[in-house]
């Protein structure tokens, strides 16, 4: 018999459903108020009710639980001190895009030796998520694939479609059906266009497949997601976080019946990929929060206990503890000093 299907599938593996990894791993009181709470104060802040700035910092991924929950204790303290000026919000990324290949997140490979554990990964992922909750820290994520929110996005706060998805209409209907805050990022043109048409798209409602609770495929309708924003970063035509390029996509915004409100995320484009440089785009933001402006609603950085990155190796014995294993980060002591920069900017704004 001729076979015309599955020629380049070596295998497929049961996956387990969300149901059963909710029921295993619950969504208790405590970690629902950090998750509802945050979500609130995010909504506040896009919606310009709140004057704070909202944060989102973090290592660029997260491949070591332990490491995590130790750079978490640290942030805690930071959200604590701050929270007059900032709503602080750990960055939690289990998903990496890849350009060409490498190594996809905690999610995809969470022993880091290629065995591609993914039910793992997922257990894995989604107990770091109720850990921080239930110790008060909200979580930010990318969403890569489509099929995780039903795994995790209970316990997320905040959600990023990236670069090289927010042209994608798979995550614009995914988006329109998400319960959280949305940031879209620029394409890595550096161009906004294409992440203003995201906003519009995931703002309506979308019928798309996906699956439900019990793994099962299934038709999903959704109502439109309403809290969605740009995120600056930069691209190949150059940085987008001074005032020239802000006032230049307000403009955009407010021609697509927008809000005015975006945020800057201090690293890839916008630091030529140099994380030591995040700093001096900060620096800026907050001088531009101190001098009035209306359009920033907030920041990302990339942020580890070590600074710097390493590479992935097969002895993994041999990895520095709390050090980023895909983009290079700026060490939780400059973060410390940068956000006391952007809280008392805060604080003396005009």
């Amino acid at each position: 018999m001729t076979t015309t299907s599955d020629l380049h599938v070596v295998d497929t593996r049961p996956l387990v459903s969300p149901a059963l990894l909710h029921r295993d791993l619950q969504l208790d009181p405590i970690a629902a108020k950090t998750v509802i709470d945050a979500r609130n104060s995010i909504k506040s802040i896009l919606r310009g009710d709140d004057s704070r700035l909202l944060v989102i910092v973090g290592p660029c991924s997260v491949h070591d639980l332990e490491a995590a929950l130790d750079y978490s204790k640290k942030l805690q303290l930071l959200r604590s001190k701050y929270k007059a000026q900032l709503e602080i919000v750990m960055r939690v990324y289990f998903e990496k895009p890849r350009t060409t290949v490498g190594w996809k997140g905690l999610i995809n490979d969470p022993h880091l030796d290629g065995s591609y554990d993914i039910n793992t990964g997922l257990r894995m992922a989604r107990s770091l998520l109720l850990d921080l909750a239930r110790e008060g820290m909200p979580a930010a994520t990318e969403l890569l694939d489509p099929v995780v929110p039903q795994y995790i996005a209970d316990l997320i706060s905040w959600t990023a479609i990236g670069a090289r998805t927010t042209e994608s209409q798979t995550h614009r209907e995914m988006a329109s059906g998400l319960s959280m805050p949305i940031g879209y990022k620029n394409g890595t043109d550096g161009m906004a266009t294409i992440a203003i048409n995201a906003m519009q798209a995931a703002s309506r409602s979308h019928h798309f497949l996906g699956i439900n609770s019990e793994g099962h495929a299934a038709i999903v309708s959704t109502t439109g997601n309403p809290d969605g924003h740009l995120v600056l970063r930069g691209g190949k035509s150059g940085t987008n976080y001074h005032s020239e390029a802000i006032q230049k996509v307000a403009q955009e915004l407010t021609m697509a019946g927008l809000p005015e409100r975006l945020m800057i995320d201090c690293s890839h484009g916008n630091s030529n990929k140099d994380f030591r440089r995040q700093a001096d785009v900060l620096i800026d933001v907050a001088n531009q929060v101190r001098d009035g402006s209306k359009q920033i609603l907030g920041v990302m950085l990339e942020s580890h206990l070590v600074e710097g990155n390493q590479k992935l190796t097969n002895d993994l014995s041999s990895l520095t503890y709390g050090q980023s294993i895909t983009d290079a980060c700026i060490d939780i002591s400059t973060t410390a000093e940068l956000l006391d920069s952007l809280a008392n900017s805060v604080s003396s704004r005009l």
